[in-house]
Parts: structure tokens; sequence; C-alpha cells
């Protein structure tokens, strides 16, 4: 009787799924913004006189990018290793080892650093905080299941449970090697440079024109 040499192999892990985390009221709002701004504006630009049509692109140069901005760009993104946060017009990568706190108030928060970063792309919502809290109150609390299994969580705001996830990948995640270094800060020069050039357009257009 022989023996085989055959092993079986070790089961690969499974690679962490980077969470995302945006507003989709913002998006949505920032989808409505520019299609009236592409309507009026159009309309300026092909049935405009004089310096209309040009104070018109240059209002859009202006105002695209700083819509896009602020309403399409922000974007909360998270693995094992750090946060990446992309505000309006700057985005911040921090490893989880750089992290103190991260906090929703009236605005949700990221300390990293000795300073305090607003994630943009996680609005706090005290509306949703009420509602959530008058469904907890109408349930009576937490119900039996959730006492016996603490994973199972009363109905809480859409922001309050994302800090709470982040919270938690910081937490099982900050003493790990890939998740030391230090934090990184780039400005998003793609949006302040059309933006910039646009004021400064629309500027010289409306002192000519005045």
């Amino acid at each position: 009787m022989t023996s085989s040499d055959k092993s079986t192999p070790a089961p690969t892990p499974t690679p962490y799924a980077e969470r995302t985390y945006r507003s989709s009221a913002g998006i949505a709002g920032g989808v409505l913004l520019l299609v009236l701004a592409g309507w009026l504006g159009g309309d300026a630009v092909i049935y405009g006189d004089g310096h209309t049509p040009w104070i018109a692109l240059a209002g859009l140069l202006l105002g695209v990018p700083l819509v896009v901005a602020f309403t399409l760009r922000p974007l909360v993104s998270a693995d094992e290793a750090r946060i990446r946060v992309r505000n309006p017009l700057r985005t911040i990568t921090a490893p989880w080892a750089a992290v103190t706190d991260i906090r929703a108030g009236y605005s949700t928060e990221l300390f990293a650093g000795d300073r305090k970063y607003q994630l943009w792309a996680i609005p706090v919502s005290l509306r949703a905080r009420k509602r959530a809290a008058r469904s907890t109150a109408r349930s009576g609390g937490p119900s039996r299941a959730e006492a016996v299994n603490p994973q199972v969580d009363p109905v809480r705001a859409w922001s309050d449970q994302a800090v709470d996830e982040l919270r938690g990948l910081r937490e099982r995640n900050a003493a790990s090697e890939a998740a030391q270094g230090g934090i990184t800060v780039r400005w998003a020069y793609e949006v302040i440079a059309p933006a910039a050039a646009g004021a400064v357009v629309l500027a010289v257009l409306l002192a000519v024109g005045g």
C-alpha cells in the first residue's frame, strides 16, 4: 500500500472588497443642475446677442466644474489598509494607523494627523436620524434577536451606519503592517484650473461689457 504525496492546497483567502460611500441625493441634484445649466447655457450660446454667448460659455466653464466637484465628485473609499476621502477640491488618503477617530455630529469628520477633514460624501441628515429614532421607538427598542445577536443593529441613519463601518475597519486594521504610513493630500487641479479660468474670463467679459 502506497501513500500519496499529493496534499490538498490551502484555500486562497478571499480578497477584501473595497467599500465605497457616496450621497445618492447629491448625485441626483448634481445631474439636475448640469442638465439645467446645459439647457440655459446652450440656449444663451445659440440665441444670445453680443457678448452673451461668450458670457454664457465663461459661466459654464466656471459653473460646471464646481457643480461636478460638490455633487458628483465626493467619494469615500476604504479597505484594509487605508481610507481615501475625495472631497470637492482635494483628495485625502490616510492609512488606518494615522486615523484617530471618525465622527458624525452635524457633519461627518475624519481626524488624522492632528487635522480634521470633512467627509463630503457622507452627509449627516438630522431628518433621517429622527426618522430612525421614531422607527426604533415604535418597535420598542432592540428586538429579542438583537439582544441575542449583537451583529443585528436597530434601524439607524445611513451616515451613522457608514461611520460605524469605517470605525470598525480602523479598529481591526490599524495595527497591521499595510496600514502604516503618512497622510497624503492632493488638490483637485482638474477642478480648480477650469473654474479659475472661467472666473477670470467671466470677470473680463463683464468688465468689457459694462
